[in-house]
């Protein structure tokens, strides 16, 4: 009873609000008690029909190639690649707070997103045996003080009991940030960044490869080609948004 009055004064002196509209949440319709449900319910989910590659929601006049314009143009170097949601509105604006405002915490509930959507679609993860963060480079870990993608990626794999590798695959040169340049300098910013410490760790494995957003692909399709390269058999990715 007393852990109950402190809980209440503590509420009535700090409530909690909603990290995207800052209202007060109440506690039975907010997610994890840090959203509440009239903004949850604003995140846009990616719908099928999927690109077959980016996994991108594909416009009617694409359906019968089952690829979008933009992965025609490209060779990506990963098998195939999932999204739950689009990178807009609340769900860019709850990355933003889990990325660059320390909050880490909100991995819990992002993850759900990509959870149901594994679920919803019956995504082959029996087929996999690795799940890999696409990693930081040190400076930036050192910044942020965590990887968003090793966040994400621990709750997937506490979900579907997998295991995380880790510190295998090495981000070794500092990148600037993708969303600030073009196509064409995005794949020369990532070009070569990355590279495997134990092969014998990836030789022949299926693996997911786990990020926050797929932009142009490129930072994905190189993460997927060092792993091919030292040995991976196939590569999926699973980004929270596209």
């Amino acid at each position: 009873m007393l852990k109950d009055i402190v809980k209440g004064l503590v509420d009535l002196v700090y409530p909690k609000i909603c990290i995207v509209c800052r209202k007060k949440l109440n506690g039975k319709s907010s997610v994890d008690s840090l959203v509440c449900m009239e903004c949850w319910v604003k995140i846009k989910k990616n719908l099928p029909p999927f690109c077959c590659s980016c996994g991108r929601h594909l416009e009617k006049n694409h359906f019968t190639k089952h690829v979008c314009p933009a992965c025609i143009k490209n060779k990506l170097h990963f098998d195939r690649a999932f999204s739950p949601c689009v990178f807009e509105g609340v769900l860019k604006e709850l990355v933003h707070e889990f990325k660059y405002k320390g909050k880490d915490y909100l991995g819990r509930s992002l993850s759900r997103l990509m959870i149901e959507f594994i679920q919803e679609y019956n995504l082959p993860l029996h087929y996999l045996d690795l799940i890999i963060p696409v990693p930081l480079h040190n400076a930036r870990l050192r910044e942020r003080e965590f990887n968003q993608a090793e966040v994400l990626s621990n709750h997937i794999a506490a979900t579907f009991n997998k295991k995380v590798l880790t510190n295998n695959l090495i981000r070794h040169r500092p990148t600037r940030t993708q969303i600030e340049l073009d196509e064409e300098n995005r794949l020369l910013n990532i070009k070569g960044c990355f590279s495997v410490k134990e092969n014998r760790d990836i030789k022949g494995k299926n693996i997911l490869l786990v990020d926050d957003v797929l932009t142009t692909s490129a930072t994905s399709s190189e993460a997927a080609k060092t792993l091919k390269n030292a040995g991976a058999n196939i590569v999926f990715v699973l980004t929270l948004a596209n």
